[in-house]
């Protein structure tokens, strides 16, 4: 079985999209592939250094909200990233062989310092996320690595570091393909790409009464003033988050309605907000159960995931020292 590598860095909790894009691809995957899956709380270091007091509040809150999706501690590996001291290594490593010019053109950097004006985020760290990043994946020799399409430039860095360590030392890291994935871009409350940044994301873990106001506050069509006037769904954010919790021949109805000026906004963000809380109830309850039946679930299966990726980490720092001259 080929092996699947996929981390998340714990800056916040997951909402909506998470749910739809990482969540059920994360499930698929471990029907398919040896699935890695790890806590990156390192990565979350190069964008949160200056605040780091919830990382571990939210690494905690990940590994719950994964195994409360479905996530198998019996068909996975989950780990922390901190708790496996070898990719710091690797990254080292890695370092060395590295030019600066890779870093430097990476799409990647160069939007997100655009976007995060308001971080001081010209540091080592950040420059140098791909290199940790390859060495996450490269770690456990992962095969394939679940990407969107815009995220490809990224991993062909992956894929660049091992071509160059295997070049100057002798074959041993595969290039990991890239598992193209089908991330949906699920629309937040003001019809913004839903992210914990842009402060417009639904959380999978939030009061229901909470959820229900959210949805209530949503924008809508900015071309609809009143109700009698005939809606645009295909620009509604309302509209658009339907597709995601309410059956296909509902939200037909709700279109041609929408289209007829028959329903109105408000109406329409009624059924959007009990449809959600439906699709949220039997996760929300699920990881109760699961804290209340084991409070120390989240440290055992960390613990247990660290016990299985430690050999793996521990043989690839051993023949990449050998191969380049560091162990006799």
């Amino acid at each position: 079985m080929k092996r699947a590598l996929t981390g998340y860095r714990p800056t916040g909790f997951l909402h909506l999209g998470h749910l739809h894009g990482v969540l059920k691809n994360m499930l698929k995957l471990q029907e398919e592939y040896e699935c890695f899956f790890f806590v990156a709380d390192w990565h979350a270091l190069t964008t949160d250094y200056e605040n780091p007091s919830r990382i571990s509040e939210y690494t905690r809150s990940l590994v719950l909200d994964w195994l409360a999706a479905g996530i198998s501690p019996q068909k996975s590996t989950i780990y922390r990233q901190s708790d496996l001291p070898e990719v710091a290594v690797l990254s080292l490593l890695f370092g060395m062989i590295t030019p600066l010019g890779w870093l430097e053109r990476n799409p990647t950097y160069k939007e997100q310092l655009r976007e995060l004006k308001k971080r001081h985020l010209q540091t080592y760290g950040f420059l140098g996320y791909p290199v940790l990043q390859a060495a996450d994946i490269l770690i456990v020799l992962a095969d394939v690595v679940p990407v969107g399409e815009d995220q490809v430039p990224h991993l062909e860095l992956t894929r660049e570091i091992a071509r160059r360590f295997n070049s100057l030392y002798g074959e041993y890291f595969p290039e990991p393909e890239a598992l193209l994935s089908s991330f949906p871009r699920v629309p937040g409350t003001d019809g913004r790409k839903m992210s914990k940044s842009y402060e417009n994301a639904i959380f999978l873990n939030e009061e229901i009464e909470v959820i229900r106001q959210k949805v209530l506050n949503m924008f809508t069509d900015p071309k609809r003033i009143y109700k009698k006037d005939p809606g645009h769904p295909e620009s509604c954010p309302v509209f658009n988050l339907h597709r995601f919790h309410t059956e296909t021949e509902t939200v037909k109805q709700i279109e041609q309605d929408c289209r007829n000026a028959i329903i109105g906004c408000r109406d329409c963000k009624k059924i959007l907000a009990e449809n959600i809380i439906k699709d949220v109830i039997p996760f929300q309850e699920r990881r109760k159960m699961i804290l209340n039946e084991n409070p120390n679930i989240v440290d055992e299966v960390l613990e247990e995931g660290l016990r299985r990726v430690k050999p793996i980490a521990n043989q690839v720092i051993l023949e990449v020292e050998n191969k380049m001259g560091l162990k006799a």
